[in-house]
């Protein structure tokens, strides 16, 4: 059965090839992007089942604005993917105020407007999912990425409790975490002049390596797509999805040094308790 989609973030990566994929398959997208010119090409081929707006995930007035109207013109949304997103190349001390707030407003605070404003025509319809593109960043880290962490951490918090909060209305939720994958990601960096006290860090070994074009892209964006569409047809709603080798590698790293860690202080943890 043919579905429609809404889709943040459209005019490249994984965004771009989840809205060919949809509409290749005889599904209807409302795409968002900053540039609907973009997409003129895929207008032209697929004409009335692909629905185009401009917007920009930080401007909430914005969002509700285009949410209210794809859910009034189309009739029903049936899947909302948050894909808008973009990062930061920098260590902790290089990155510039603009540079902090832009990535906080883009990665967290765009993708907690875009929920918010199609929660209310969701459960209105009675049924709906929500995919969160995350990354195996929010639940890891690498060096030089600590900005772009801190919206990534943000927003699976974020939806982790939404998931919980949803769920009796028939909306499903899933944060899918891509690995590092040649989307175009890698090269729109945005970056800070590099302090030389940082040169020898960890956070100059990275930014050398994405220079170089030695940072390692394991990951097949069409396979990538082509798993969250088999996820939405499979019915299954699981909380995350991770997707590539280095995620699972690195994410199940790191979370069994948490495990580790969180274990080692239970006793110290527990004498803190009230004693009455």
């Amino acid at each position: 059965m043919a579905r429609t989609w809404f889709i943040t973030g459209t005019s490249s990566g994984f965004g771009r090839l989840l809205t060919e994929q949809a509409l290749e398959r005889g599904d209807r997208v409302a795409a968002t992007l900053r540039r609907p010119e973009a997409l003129d090409d895929l207008v032209e081929r697929f004409d009335d089942r692909l629905w185009v707006a401009r917007m920009d995930v930080t401007d909430a007035a914005r969002v509700r604005e285009v949410v209210d109207r794809a859910f009034r013109e189309l009739g029903t949304v049936d899947v909302v993917v948050n894909n808008a997103g973009r990062g930061i190349s920098a260590s902790v001390e290089e990155a510039t105020d603009e540079q902090i707030r832009d990535i906080v407003e883009t990665n967290l605070l765009g993708s907690i407007h875009v929920v918010r404003a199609a929660l209310p025509h969701l459960r209105a319809q009675g049924h709906g999912r929500i995919v969160q593109i995350s990354t195996a960043g929010g639940q890891t880290t690498y060096p030089s990425f600590g900005y772009y962490h801190a919206a990534k951490w943000g927003v699976e918090g974020f939806c982790e409790t939404a998931a919980r909060e949803i769920a009796p209305f028939g909306i499903g939720l899933t944060i899918v975490q891509p690995g590092a994958t040649p989307t175009g990601f890698a090269g729109a960096l945005a970056t800070a002049p590099e302090m030389p006290e940082y040169a020898a860090s960890p956070a100059g070994e990275v930014r050398r390596a994405l220079a170089a074009g030695d940072f390692p892209l394991p990951n097949d964006p069409d396979k990538i797509v082509r798993a969250v569409l088999d996820l939405v047809d499979s019915g299954e709603v699981p909380l995350r999805l991770p997707l590539g080798e280095d995620t699972y590698r690195d994410v199940r790293a790191s979370l069994v040094a948490r495990l580790a860690e969180h274990d080692a202080h239970r006793d110290t943890a527990l004498s803190v308790a009230r004693s009455d």
